[in-house]
């Protein structure tokens, strides 16, 4: 019986006290900047969970309609559109 992958949870977060909108976008979503939006909380902490399997992912955020990077990743990885990804290995 082959071993199963189990998913693995990952948090996201993003300081933006100004933000109104914070979304995540990524290849595990069709870098939709729309789809999964974060939740504010304490001190302008905009946060969402996500389950994924096993894998390098690429992601950016979107804040009130700009993309942006994770502050809080050290790795990344060039664009189509000139600019940088953001890399997470789980």
């Amino acid at each position: 019986m082959p071993e199963k992958k189990m998913k693995k949870r990952k948090v996201f977060q993003i300081a933006a006290p100004e933000a109104n909108a914070v979304y995540l976008a990524g290849d595990f979503n069709g870098w939709k900047p729309d789809v999964r939006p974060l939740k504010e909380g304490r001190n302008g902490i905009w946060k969402t969970t996500l389950t994924l399997p096993p894998g390098i992912y690429e992601y950016r955020f979107v804040v009130d309609g700009e993309w942006c990077d994770d502050p809080r990743c050290d790795e990344k990885a060039p664009n189509s559109l000139g600019s940088e990804n953001c890399l997470l290995h789980l």
